[in-house]
């Protein structure tokens, strides 16, 4: 199975140009499988390029063979009765199984921040069911991505809870919810921040770490687009939980990618 992570900035690139088919082509160049994207836009006319594409409808159209699943963490009033919206996207050609939209703490602040949440779905993947959440955690505010990483640990757990096999129709019928869980986005924190090290003591391996022990974690972010004083650094990640970690075989970071200001990550297990 081959995922591809990336932060696609409302799919704008380094010059200024708007292009869903651009981040489409990409997907399909790297043959993913499911591809977690961040930064997903429809009908945004404000954000810088963009002319209100409903970005989710056109990339699915570019990837008919991929299944969308959209989860929004802003949803506001647009144009006529249109909504602004503004989050994450799953396109996965593997069959995909029940569907989860968690909405991440988002308390008081001092300055600019946005509602976040983690989008979770179970896809089949050659080797069983697996648990895919993708997320994007606050920016400006690193008490907001503390308590979001704490809304991380429910989720986890969340899987592992006793319930009732119901096999009824309808929507209480039980649906698979594996344990092994793979996460993965934009945490908007370097791989030595404190906070890095709370995501794997609740209970996830850094994959690039699994597999590349003591090598630091290319960057992801600020290669090719930064202000004065700023350094490139990684903070586009994947983390899974114990049990898939002997399944992990390659990861990559496209470090040449101009289509947005993070660059894609591609990761592989068997």
């Amino acid at each position: 199975m081959r995922l591809l992570s990336w932060n696609v900035q409302w799919c704008r690139g380094l010059d200024g140009h708007v292009d869903p088919d651009r981040i489409a082509a990409h997907v399909r160049a790297v043959d993913a499988d499911v591809a977690c994207l961040q930064e997903i836009a429809s009908d945004f006319l404000d954000l810088p390029g963009s002319k209100g594409e409903d970005q989710p409808v056109l990339l699915w159209k570019a990837l008919p063979d991929h299944e969308p699943v959209v989860g929004w963490g802003v949803d506001v009033p647009g144009r006529g009765r249109a909504r602004m919206r503004f989050g994450n996207m799953m396109l996965s050609r593997l069959p995909v199984g029940r569907v989860l939209r968690h909405s991440l703490p988002w308390p008081a602040a001092d300055g600019p921040t946005m509602p976040r949440i983690a989008l979770e779905a179970v896809v089949q993947a050659p080797f069983g069911a697996l648990r895919l959440i993708t997320t994007h955690l606050e920016y400006y505010s690193g008490a907001h991505r503390a308590d979001q990483i704490g809304r991380l640990n429910e989720i986890l757990l969340e899987a592992k809870a006793v319930r009732k096999e119901v096999d009824e129709p309808g929507p209480f019928r039980s649906q698979p919810r594996p344990a092994g869980t793979l996460l993965c986005g934009d945490f908007n924190l370097p791989a030595d921040d404190a906070l890095h090290r709370r995501i794997l003591d609740i209970g996830f391996v850094d994959a690039w770490q699994a597999l590349h022990p003591g090598q630091p974690h290319p960057p992801t972010f600020r290669l090719h687009e930064r202000k004065e004083g700023q350094a490139p650094y990684c903070c586009d990640f994947v983390f899974v939980t114990p049990e898939l970690a002997p399944r992990l075989r390659f990861m990559s970071i496209d470090a040449g990618n101009r289509a947005s200001d993070h660059q894609p990550v591609v990761l592989e297990l068997t």
